[in-house]
């Protein structure tokens, strides 16, 4: 088999050229896509720490109750944020829930449109969905790498690995949702005369609108599910010390924060099931 090893496809030297040219030619462009990660993170994070923690956990509670009205889960989400505070995570929680919120923020920006896009051109659907797959399937450490090339380390290249995994989830659920809206309802949106842009505002988002939410909830969970994986470029949040604890086998350390990042991704999970209020 040495006839076929000796011309072996040069995949790693391509994708380190490619690499290398846009470190070289594109500058100016991961510069400000640095300084607007670093805004938004700075941003959020200025809202969720310069506050009383306890008016945080009364936003949040009045939050959850207003999107699901229900008091058992403003008690369980309320009760949940001051057991936070009890182990001493606030802070960590704060800089992982920042991470993730800018990761839905930009995701969802980003993966609606390129979704609707998709669902009215199927072409367009086709030539992503490759794409798509490798964004899922390609290990998550290895996004860490361009990540640390482009933008060094901090919470930018945490947020940056954070999106590229994440933005296939909003962008399947959002096509699948528009491009799903029954032959029917645009029929009758077309017997009245709406135009593209009123069909698509007036009837196919609003009955893609579950699937969009339910897109917003794997976004977060996914988002979520990177803290850890963050953490190894330098991103803060509840992933260091679970780090901390795998390099020190600090037993009582891994317990406590890996159940800390259950229980934030327990509560923002119940709390955006926007399409399934129950009445308490």
């Amino acid at each position: 088999m040495n006839w076929l090893t000796d011309y072996k496809i040069p995949i790693g030297n391509i994708a380190e050229d490619v690499f290398d040219w846009l470190q070289s030619n594109g500058g100016w462009f991961f510069d400000g896509m640095a300084d607007f990660g670093g805004w938004l993170i700075d941003s959020l994070l200025w809202l969720l720490q310069t506050p009383n923690p306890l008016i945080i956990v009364a936003l949040f509670g009045l939050l959850s109750f207003w999107l699901q009205r229900s008091w058992k889960l403003t008690l369980f989400v309320v009760l949940g944020f001051l057991f936070i505070i009890n182990q001493g995570y606030w802070e960590e929680m704060t800089e992982s829930l920042t991470l993730v919120l800018s990761a839905c923020i930009v995701c969802m920006a980003i993966g609606v449109p390129i979704g609707i896009a998709a669902a009215h051109r199927p072409k367009v659907y086709a030539f992503l969905q490759p794409v798509l797959d490798l964004m899922q399937t390609l290990p998550t450490f290895v996004y860490l790498i361009p990540a640390i090339v482009f933008f060094g380390i901090g919470m930018v290249p945490g947020l940056l690995a954070t999106v590229i995994f994440v933005l296939p989830a909003p962008i399947r659920l959002t096509y699948l949702g528009v491009s799903s809206t029954p032959k029917s309802l645009l029929e009758a949106a077309d017997a009245f005369g709406a135009t593209g842009s009123q069909k698509l505002w007036k009837v196919e988002l609003p009955y893609a609108l579950p699937q969009i939410m339910a897109g917003l909830n794997q976004t977060i969970m996914l988002s979520l599910s990177m803290v850890v994986i963050a953490a190894l470029v330098g991103a803060d949040g509840l992933g260091v010390p679970v780090v901390r604890a795998l390099n020190q086998v600090n037993t009582a350390l891994g317990f406590e924060s890996g159940f800390i990042i259950v229980v934030v991704a327990i509560i923002l999970d119940r709390v955006l099931r926007v399409g399934q209020r129950k009445k308490a």
